[in-house]
């Protein structure tokens, strides 16, 4: 983010604009450059679906868009998708609960991440598939294998960088906090969770996307 508030400055500043004007030219150019990557993207699908000449190989971006039409409007596609929604969302919140109390926990107490620190380390070296087995016997072939899973894959990107963040605050919020006389709670509130939060946002998208690609 502020590699990008740089760049709008120097262009603001070369091209004799304004700020507003340098955002609003950035997300011009953006929208431009997504569009030529978008096409070529299509050109090349649709140059590698006329090589192959199979729609079982590879359909031509045509047929796939007509397809996810009439699939967006089926009654059963909708539902497997609330579905699958539905798992990754309590898999997620269940992620996002245990990596920020561990996170906050882990970062502030030294004593706290030597005891938890080998047994989370030692578990987050074991391949997603391998627990597969273990999820069926421990909870059947319901929603419970695919929650875990998901809860699993996004818990380690929430506490690793919620652990990033509360290490990175420096000591004088902390007794500058105390000197106005905040307690333990005041701290926690309005020092730790704030200064923590951009970590935090990125340990929860790289657990939101781990989670959809651990969806089976």
């Amino acid at each position: 983010m502020e590699e990008i508030e740089r760049e709008i400055r120097l262009s603001a500043e070369s091209r004799g604009m304004s700020r507003e004007d340098a955002r609003r030219h950035a997300r011009r150019k953006q929208i431009v450059c997504n569009i030529i990557t978008f096409a070529t993207v299509v050109l090349i699908w649709q140059l590698a679906a006329t090589a192959y000449k199979s729609d079982l190989l590879l359909p031509p971006p045509w047929k796939t868009a007509k397809a996810f039409f009439f699939a967006v409007h089926d009654p059963d596609t909708l539902k497997n998708l609330l579905l699958t929604l539905q798992r990754v969302t309590v898999g997620f919140g269940i992620a996002l609960c245990a990596g920020m109390c561990l996170g906050f926990l882990m970062g502030y107490s030294k004593t706290a991440m030597q005891l938890i620190d080998p047994v989370l380390g030692t578990v987050r070296q074991v391949p997603i598939m391998a627990w597969v087995p273990l999820t069926i016997v421990w909870f059947g072939l319901g929603d419970g294998p695919t929650v875990f899973l998901i809860a699993m894959v996004g818990v380690f990107p929430i506490l690793l960088n919620t652990i990033a963040g509360v290490q990175s605050i420096s000591a004088d919020y902390y007794n500058a906090a105390r000197t106005m006389g905040a307690g333990p709670w005041s701290i926690f509130k309005d020092v730790m969770v704030p200064a923590a939060m951009p970590d935090i946002l990125t340990g929860m998208r790289l657990a939101l996307s781990a989670g959809w690609m651990s969806v089976i």
